[in-house]
């Protein structure tokens, strides 16, 4: 009984906990992105923050502290599950955390000039991590699978489930550097940037959530995927790096 408790514990806590997300790549594509749409203010309190570094070189933060137990309390924000047919907030929300809910508490202690230094600085660093989270389609996955990651695949004869497939396997194979692919993605106007600006964590998250519904769609398990799937499929993994990286710039924007 005492060892069921336990994952139970486990299964409801620390669901997507050991996998990658957006691989370190997409991360920095993300942050990369970001960077380019930053107002000259925000610039200058990033840098005073982050002393100096760029979001790119601090986007996978909050998967680097996965390794130390102590920071295990913040697992659960790196994803968000909403029922089907519902919206975020129709039933309870976990008491854990969830990806929403990490995403408001970085924004309140980063935008805090009373908060200690370093805890600015710790959740700023959260908050540029949870934003490409948000944009991962899978992060806003099913919890009866743990966002895919029960759902096992074949990618090019190698064993992967669905999960990882969108989280690193078709970033990382791409074998491009996260310059070159921020280099590579798809050049966009003023106006199609106020667009994708247009409405807030919540929108983006439904977005993300009506994207993985399709993704879901895409597979069987055990299926075989080759050249075909990324064919039909990278068109929006660049889109959601994109977005995620011109909407964190939003996000920025707007705290500083």
């Amino acid at each position: 009984m005492k060892k069921l408790a336990v994952l139970l514990f486990l299964g409801c806590n620390f669901l997507y906990s050991k996998p990658p997300v957006w691989s370190k790549t997409g991360h920095r594509t993300i942050g990369l992105v970001a960077e380019q749409h930053l107002k000259a203010k925000t610039k200058r309190a990033l840098k005073k923050l982050l002393n100096g570094q760029s979001l790119a070189a601090v986007s996978t933060f909050a998967d680097e502290i996965k390794a130390d137990s102590t920071f295990r309390k913040f697992s659960a924000w790196h994803y968000v599950n909403i029922p089907p047919g519902q919206k975020y907030g129709e039933e309870p929300p976990s008491r854990y955390g969830d990806l929403i809910v990490g995403i408001e508490k970085c924004i309140a202690v980063a935008q805090d000039k009373e908060s200690r230094a370093e805890d600015r600085v710790f959740y700023l660093k959260m908050l540029i991590h949870l934003i490409g989270d948000l944009h991962q389609p899978m992060h806003v996955g099913k919890l009866e699978d743990r966002g895919g990651n029960d759902i096992q695949i074949q990618w090019f004869d190698r064993g992967t489930n669905l999960h990882r497939l969108w989280d690193a396997n078709m970033i990382d194979d791409y074998g491009m550097s996260y310059t070159e692919l921020a280099d590579k993605l798809p050049k966009i106007s003023k106006k199609q940037i106020k667009a994708i600006q247009k409405g807030d964590v919540l929108d983006w998250v439904d977005e993300s959530r009506d994207i993985a519904d399709k993704v879901y769609e895409s597979v069987e398990v055990g299926e075989k995927l080759y050249y075909r799937y990324r064919y039909v499929w990278w068109g929006t993994v660049e889109n959601q790096l994109l977005k995620g990286g011109v909407r964190l710039a939003k996000v920025l924007n707007d705290l500083f």
